[in-house]
């Protein structure tokens, strides 16, 4: 039965018997070998064929073994080169690896330890490949998809709609929780658009004053209201033959909803103050991190809105549901702060990169960018290891079920399950300093559903007491 070949290694050695032993180890574990006995020779051969790695000699005659893994890997920056070096020169070993050198071996070696180091190094080179072209299918595949990173079913679902709705005139309604990328998606269906050469316009509807709002987005005439002393173009003309992306639409009021509706539909809009109406193509997407249908149910948003934007329907699913993509996610940020950082080769340790995928991350893909571009700007070198990770992410909150004793005649499940949620809340809301959108974040509920509790439980922030005789005197910082 014929050996399966496991790659090929060029060895530099200016000993023989040296290249004989590693010949013979090599070729009998199943890769195959080409010799050199000096660091030239290796070069020319490097020339000439391809290699998936490299062991090579520290101390050589003419070209030693550093300046020839300098050359090696300007041939081919992701090929592992070992360095051979007796133990006398392990110093010059650890500055080889500084050099890009994969690992080293000491003479004289054991064949187990060889091996071991050729195994990780073929691993790592087939790693470095399947990621390369990994990313090269994605690219071919979603060409204009930005910086939409994902590989999981849930995303390949996601890419499939945006292509398939992308080409249509019609609206599109992006649902998802807060960090998910609903902004990355509406610009990538305009970029598959028929309108990519027009303008894509933005406008975060829960950070305009509804006063403002229409104004905003349709414009207004001179005069038509106090201050406004000229006229002034709005969103829609801006976006006219283009895309025009709400994010937050839920917070729309009802009367600007009503406006909105007309454009959609008869693609038209009047100014604030002004009677004739102007004509605009524009495209509406909208975002939204909340039940919409609910919202429309209790009367905060128009039914027919609804269904004018609820057409297409593309639903983001939160990072925990995908966790497959985390480690790419993790490399594209890398990549991204290690660029504006000036900060090349970064990686992350197996230990973190295990922790960064078994957390839930409430805040979604925008939190995990968070947690990585602050461990690149942190690091000092060219891994990234446990104690950069965030201690809530190394050591995320434990939940422990309260011991209830029943007694003889009885208790009220309704009053325990209220006293418990109140307390529960309570203490999250004690954890998130008082911010209810991260609250919530941390208890995987809406905004809204936990504004609503709050109001039925009559649950008040705890005011912090004044400093008193007792109290411990404040640092210099201001901490106690």
């Amino acid at each position: 039965m014929a050996t399966i070949r496991k790659g090929t290694i060029l060895v530099v050695d200016d000993e023989e018997i040296m290249r004989e032993i590693l010949e013979t180890l090599l070729t009998r574990e199943g890769y195959d070998v080409k010799l050199a006995s000096s660091g030239e020779e290796g070069l020319e051969l490097a020339r000439a064929l391809p290699f998936d790695a490299a062991v090579v000699d520290i101390m050589m005659p003419g070209i030693n073994g550093i300046e020839t893994l300098d050359e090696l890997r300007r041939f081919d920056e992701d090929l592992a080169v070992i360095i051979i070096t007796a133990y006398a020169s392990v110093e010059s070993a650890i500055s080889a690896m500084k050099s890009g050198a994969f690992d080293y071996i000491t003479k004289p070696f054991k064949n187990e330890e060889v091996l071991v180091v050729i195994r990780n190094a073929m691993e790592r080179r087939r790693l470095v490949h399947e990621n390369r072209n990994l990313r090269q299918n994605i690219q071919e595949r979603y060409h204009k998809f930005g910086n939409i990173i994902g590989r999981s079913p849930k995303m390949r679902q996601v890419f499939d709609l945006i292509i398939q709705a992308a080409p249509s005139r019609s609206s599109i309604l992006i649902q998802g929780e807060s960090g998910t990328g609903k902004e990355l998606v509406a610009r990538a269906i305009h970029s598959n658009s028929s309108r990519s050469e027009q303008p894509f316009v933005a406008v975060n509807s829960g950070s305009v004053s509804p006063e403002l709002l229409e104004s905003t987005l349709f414009g207004h005439v001179r005069d038509a209201f106090a201050g406004a002393v000229y006229p002034k173009k709005g969103l829609f003309d801006l976006a006219d033959r283009g895309t025009l992306f709400f994010d937050e639409i839920a917070s729309v009021p009802l009367d600007t909803q009503a406006k909105l509706l007309r454009i959609i539909q008869d693609r038209e809009f009047t100014r604030l103050g002004d009677v004739e109406s102007v004509s605009a193509d524009v495209r509406v997407i909208a975002a939204t991190n909340t039940d919409l249908r609910q919202t429309m149910e209790d009367g905060r948003f128009r039914e027919d809105l609804f269904y004018r934007l609820h057409v297409v329907t593309i639903t983001l699913p939160p990072l925990r549901a995908r966790k497959d993509d985390i480690p790419l996610l993790v490399q594209h940020f890398l990549h991204k702060y290690g660029d504006e950082n000036r900060k090349a080769d970064l990686e992350v340790a197996p230990d973190a990169l295990d922790l960064l995928t078994e957390y839930d991350w409430p805040g979604n893909v925008r939190e995990l960018e968070n947690v990585v571009e602050r461990a690149v700007v942190l690091t000092s070198g060219p891994r990234i290891g446990v104690e950069l990770i965030p201690d809530h992410v190394r050591r995320p909150p434990s939940f422990h079920m309260p011991q209830f004793v029943v007694p003889p005649e009885g208790i009220s499940f309704k009053d325990v399950i209220t006293d418990f949620e109140k307390r529960l809340i309570e203490s999250t809301l004690e954890a998130s300093g008082g911010v209810q959108k991260r609250a919530a974040e941390l208890l995987h509920i809406k905004p809204t559903t936990l504004h609503e509790m709050i109001k039925r439980y009559d649950i008040r922030p705890r005011r912090k007491r004044q400093a008193g005789p007792a109290d411990p005197t404040p640092d210099s910082d201001g901490g106690t």
